[in-house]
């Protein structure tokens, strides 16, 4: 039997990885990557030599023609995102979606297997430290850079969930800036970034707190945000 492992690997310090995750990718036939130089530097820390292979948001299609040839010749593959769970915000979903159409006799058949192998997530991380509400959230992922994005921050004004999206640094002063404009003073912001990396930091407080603190910390303007809006 074959197998596709969807392996989550670490959002920052490289000792967060399950053993079973470093079991899985020492022993697989390939492991596709997101990027094959960040993967690499798992590999180095963790002494794994295995062929990788690019597969990413830019990948043609001819590329997954090729994943499910190795998958139906019995070749085990494991695939990894830059950081985090596959799948979350990344192109891993559709490459599973692909494989559950296009081998669904082999996996009816049981020749063909697609497991999880769980680890960190960026967006449970922060849920975990930032103090609010989260029995009941929705994840928005990345905020559409146009199209939809004035829709977005109407629905995360309205909404009485827990709204959680991830933010770059290039956007994370314009999201506050429409976040001042949109949200009212009893919803609470909470910006957490550098999630397990030396410089981690949790700042939460109104829009416009949380939008000042940043434009006079500018030097805190980089690395990866995950941005909570809750209810205080």
């Amino acid at each position: 039997m074959s197998t596709l492992s969807i392996i989550g690997t670490p959002i920052g310090n490289l000792e967060d990885i399950t053993l079973r995750a470093l079991k899985v990718l020492g022993s697989s036939d390939l492991v596709l990557c997101e990027d094959t130089r960040m993967t690499k530097r798992l590999f180095d820390r963790h002494g794994i030599s295995v062929p990788t292979k690019s597969y990413h948001m830019h990948s043609k299609l001819s590329r997954v023609d090729e994943i499910i040839t190795l998958l139906k010749a019995g070749k085990n593959i494991a695939l990894v995102s830059d950081a985090g769970t596959p799948g979350i915000s990344d192109p891993g979903s559709e490459l599973v979606s692909r494989i559950r159409k296009e081998c669904i006799t082999e996996i009816s058949a049981g020749e063909l297997k697609i497991e999880a192998i769980p680890g960190p997530s960026a967006l449970t991380s922060a849920l975990s430290i930032a103090g609010v509400p989260c029995a009941d959230f929705t994840f928005l992922g990345f905020l559409p850079h146009k199209k939809g994005r004035e829709t977005l921050f109407k629905e995360i004004t309205a909404s009485e969930r827990t709204m959680v999206f991830y933010e770059s640094p290039h956007r994370i002063l314009k999201t506050l800036d429409s976040l001042v404009e949109h949200l009212d003073t009893a919803k609470k912001v909470t910006v957490c970034r550098e999630l397990t990396k030396i410089f981690e930091e949790v700042v939460a407080g109104s829009a416009q707190e949380v939008k000042a603190y940043f434009e006079t910390h500018t030097d805190k303007v980089r690395g990866e945000f995950v941005v909570i809006v809750s209810r205080e």
